[in-house]
């Protein structure tokens, strides 16, 4: 979340980035309630000085009337003190519910637009995009032919949106899982697999709404508990209330989870099949610096994704996200989308991975910060995510552009040693 004093000092920046972001927030009533808040403390502390100067003085009462009469004005004291202390309290959780629906600040070079249609393309990947001399077939299509998926199995196991991989998708899988795995860690990224499961404080400290109707989240009924939409929750959660020194910033991690995900009102044609799923497999990059690190931690982040899916041979390209498709946390975010021959009537591209920079955001809300040796006082961290490879549409991406007349589909050479073989069918 914004800082607070930030949010009195630059009203009309904040109200307009709220409204470049589509997002509703009180502003205005924020204002009056930090105003309101600061007299009552003022209150509060003034009449315990009152109740105070009262106590001390009743041993020095005349007799007993007066000691009695000082007991009981400082009684009346006390009583007016919690009472202001109650009304206190009230208007700061009014004050820290609207400060926690505010967005973060888009950076100045973020496209203004009221959603992805006002993306902005920055640059292409190095792979052009494929030209077929058939008409190419979708993945499912694909799957099918050659057995890789069993979509009617899921339905009837779990539900619409499940499925089960089979055969050399599952080989598929784990190979474009460990690429990307060997790629991170030699850039100094600490492997790790993370809980399909967090607490609700954690989600709604990284930005997450886990109730409500616009949810997108699958929360366990009876705990404080869901299912994680990405390891970013998990991965940002883990250092929430620490203290970190500067020596160990950028402390960067990479995690593999399960994702869940209800995807309200997702259909059509451009979301069938496994782009658009209720479960899926990803590895995910995190990582936590100093300020002035984290524009540049952006571009790493970015870069690695880029390598990742050049390395697979897949045409892609990077867009600058506009302010309406930004969401709560980012302060700047790059998405990658790959070309996808059996996408729409003649192929389109398809968002594969996002980067984002969330600045203190997250880290305000979580309460991570760290010390600078020598230094007194502590300062929150700077946050980052970026998907290093989203197995499901990772998988529709290396069908779809890799397909052959004959129905086969040919394995990138970055992954034929993974795999054990050159080509599924």
């Amino acid at each position: 979340m914004l800082d607070r004093k930030f949010i009195v000092d630059q009203v009309a920046a904040v109200k307009k980035n709220c409204e470049d972001r589509g997002m509703s927030a009180d502003v205005d009533r924020f204002v009056e309630l930090d105003g309101l808040c600061r007299d009552k403390l003022n209150e509060v502390q003034e009449l315990n000085r009152q109740a105070n100067e009262v106590s001390k003085s009743i041993g020095k009462a005349k007799d007993d009337a007066e000691r009695e009469a000082r007991k009981e004005e400082g009684r009346q004291l006390r009583e007016a003190k919690d009472a202001a202390q109650n009304e206190h309290d009230q208007m700061a959780a009014e004050l820290l519910q609207i400060q926690r629906q505010i967005p973060n600040m888009a950076h100045p070079d973020a496209p203004i637009g009221k959603d992805d249609k006002a993306n902005l393309v920055v640059a292409y990947g190095k792979t052009e995009v494929p030209k077929f001399d058939f008409k190419p077939l979708d993945h499912v299509e694909l799957g099918e032919k050659l057995d890789l998926f069993d979509f009617p199995a899921g339905a009837k196991t779990t539900g619409q949106g499940f499925y089960f991989l089979r055969n050399e998708a599952v080989l598929l899988e784990l190979a474009l899982q460990r690429y990307a795995l060997d790629i991170l860690m030699a850039e100094g990224f600490t492997p790790t697999t993370t809980p399909d499961l967090a607490r609700n404080d954690v989600l709604e400290g990284i930005g997450f709404n886990p109730r409500g109707n616009e949810t997108q989240i699958y929360s366990i009924n009876n705990t404080d508990l869901s299912l994680v939409a990405t390891a970013e929750i998990t991965l940002g959660g883990s250092l929430a209330g620490e203290t970190l020194s500067d020596e160990q910033l950028p402390l960067k991690l990479c995690g593999i989870s399960h994702c869940f995900r209800t995807e309200a009102g997702a259909a059509g044609r451009a979301t069938r099949g496994l782009y658009r799923v209720h479960q899926f497999t990803k590895v995910e990059m995190f990582a936590f610096t100093l300020p002035e690190q984290s524009d540049a931690m952006l571009m790493h982040i970015r870069d690695l994704e880029c390598r990742i899916f050049d390395g697979l041979g897949i045409p892609f390209r990077i867009v600058d996200t506009s302010t309406g498709d930004l969401g709560a946390p980012a302060y700047r975010k790059f998405d990658l989308e790959a070309w996808m021959p059996g996408r729409g009537d003649a192929g389109e591209y398809g968002e594969v991975t996002s980067t984002s920079n969330c600045t203190d955001y997250q880290a305000r809300r979580l309460n991570i910060r760290y010390k600078k040796k020598g230094e007194k006082g502590t300062t929150f961290v700077h946050t980052l995510n970026g998907t290093a490879v989203a197995l499901s549409r990772a998988i529709i991406a290396v069908m779809e552009n890799y397909q052959q007349a004959d129905g086969s589909i040919l394995i990138p050479e970055t992954l034929q040693p993974y795999m054990g073989r050159t080509k599924i069918g």
